[in-house]
This record gives structure tokens, sequence and C-alpha cells, in this order.
């Protein structure tokens, strides 16, 4: 008898009393670690300016001629400090929310990416707390947009906080720009898995206004862009293994508190062989073959098995049944 190979167990779908709480945890001690992480404010305008002047060397500082257009059209300003102050807050959850419901078996890897990715930008915001340019000397040309058009929105004058909160957040947290690093992987994520023309369109559109915002609004400087991006392709390089040690881990906490292990339906318990395979011909035990089923019982088989013992009765019946039919083939000639 020949036995399957054993069907692997199939991983549990995410619940969402459990998800909520990790989620809530994470984006917890993204907010703390961004607060704690304040570093020397003359260090973090010394790095500021060296972002600056590498920009300036390289012409890419985007940022000088964004921040004037923002300044100058309230059109353009206005919508941006919206963007910049609430679309992280929504999109990023919109996104796991749907890849929860909607692709379930992505959707675990995607929120290791994101989480990992996350805790990398802690790592960058605690090693060099960086000056954004709205907080530089006024003679760099740089105007703070969430200042200026303060009494549009729902912020006040330090970063994109609540009114009166400002004291809550850390304004040295700039490099790298989480706000596009999210914003990326809401558009790899939607532009992989969505099927919509719009929606997929959209998943191009969002992380590209997102760096236009944060730079117009004078948050970030165009390095911090490219550093919240390479964030975000370092924790997609570390998802695999981020998942394996969180697998490895899971698996001891289940064997030594069994009663937390996720429960999942086996594959195996549709098997009715339990695993095992019959061969052709094989019979369960206790089944008798009938002289419909074969009809050349009596001789030996094909592989050369040795012929059953034919009962007296079933023999006369046979020798019987064989008369009539020479009989009937002599009638009809």
């Amino acid at each position: 008898m020949q036995h399957a190979s054993t069907v692997p167990e199939p991983r549990p779908r995410p619940r969402w009393w459990t998800e909520l709480p990790l989620l809530a945890l994470v984006y917890a001690a993204y907010s703390a670690g961004r607060l704690l992480a304040r570093g020397d404010v003359s260090t973090a305008v010394d790095h500021g300016l060296a972002i600056l002047r590498l920009e300036q060397t390289l012409h890419i500082n985007a940022e000088q001629p964004l921040n004037r257009l923002f300044t100058a059209h309230p059109a353009l300003g206005i919508p941006s400090d919206f963007a910049y102050a609430s679309l992280h807050y929504l999109v990023t959850p919109a996104v796991l929310v749907w890849l929860f419901r909607r692709r379930a078996t992505l959707y675990r890897r995607a929120r290791t990416w994101l989480m990992t990715s996350t805790v990398l930008g802690l790592v960058g915001f605690t090693l060099m707390p960086t000056c954004p340019p709205r907080l530089l000397d006024a003679a760099h040309g740089f105007v703070d947009t969430m200042a200026q058009y303060s009494s549009y929105g729902w912020w006040g004058a330090e970063a994109s906080a609540p009114r009166g909160l400002g004291g809550m957040t850390n304004q040295y947290a700039a490099m790298p720009s989480l706000h596009v690093g999210w914003s990326l992987w809401c558009g790899i994520v939607l532009w992989r898995h969505a099927r919509h023309p719009l929606v997929r369109a959209a998943a191009v559109a969002y992380p590209l206004v997102t760096t236009l915002v944060v730079m117009g609004t004078a948050n970030h400087y165009f390095l911090d862009a490219v550093a919240g991006a390479a964030v975000m392709g370092v924790g997609a390089l570390l998802t695999t293994p981020v998942m394996r040690v969180t697998d490895r881990v899971g698996a001891r906490l289940s064997t030594r508190f069994p009663r937390l292990a996720p429960t999942a339906k086996s594959a195996e318990s549709a098997i009715v062989s339990a695993g095992c395979e019959t061969s052709a011909g094989e019979r369960i035990p206790g089944q008798r073959t009938t002289s419909a089923d074969s009809p050349h019982a009596g001789t030996a088989g094909a592989a050369g098995a040795p012929a059953r013992p034919v009962p007296r009765a079933e023999a006369a019946a046979r020798a019987g049944a064989g008369a009539t039919g020479d009989d009937a083939s002599t009638a009809a000639r």
C-alpha cells in the first residue's frame, strides 16, 4: 500500500481581534519612538543644513521652488497641508483593511513589510535627527505652510499635530520620510493586487503626489523622500527573514502554551484514506468480488496472480449458459 505525501497544514486566517491590538501597539511604539528620539536641536539643524548643501551641490533641491509655489498659491498650499496632515492616517489603514478582507493570503506578508520598514524608520530618526526645511532660519528661504494656513485646518504652528498638541510630536524626525515610505507601500500593494484601472492609476499617483506635498510644505527634503523609499526597499528584503523568526517564536510559544495556539482545519480531514492511497484493483478487506466485476475470475490474471477456485454450482451455471448460447446460435443459422 502506497502512502501519500503529508499535506501541509494551512496557516490560519488572521483574526481582526488579534491584528488590531498588534497594529495599535506598533503605531504606539512608532509615536513614542518619534517623541523620545528628539536628539540635540543644534545637531538636527546641522544635519538639515548638510542635506540642503548636498542637494544644492547636486542641483536636486526641488523643495525650494515647490515651497515658493505653495506659499504664493493657497489653492495649492491649503489642499497640500490637508493631505500632509491626514492622508497617511487614512489611506494606509484603509489599504490594510482591504488586504485583510479581500486578499487575506497576502495580508501577513504586506503587514510584516510595513511594520519592519516602520521600525527601520525609527532607527533612522534616532541615529540622525534632522531639522526640516520649515524650521531652518528664514534666510534659507523656506516658509512653513502649515503655520501659514493653520487657520484653515485643525493643526497649529507645530508640525501636523492638532492645535495645542504640538509638544506631543517630534518635529526633528524628518529623515527618512515615512510619509513617502508609507505612500509607496500603499502604491505598490494596490498596483500589484488591485484590478480596477482607476485604483491602479491612484496607486501610481499617490506616492508621487505625497512626495511633492512633503517637499512643497517644507516638511521634508528631497533626500528625505529618497531615504523613505530606501527604507521600504530594505524592509521588503527583510520581510521573509522576519516572518521566519516570528514563525519560530510562535511555534515555541504554541508548544509551551498549547491553549494559545491557533487552530485550523487540516486538509487531511477531507481524505477518506487518511493519507493512504490504494492501488488499482485493491479491495477493502472483507469485500467480495462478484462475477460481474471479474468475468474471467478463476483464470490467471494479467500479472500472473493465482486463479481463484470456482465453486461447482457456479461452474455448472456457466456451462449451462454456454450451452444455451450455442443452441441459440445454431437455431439462428
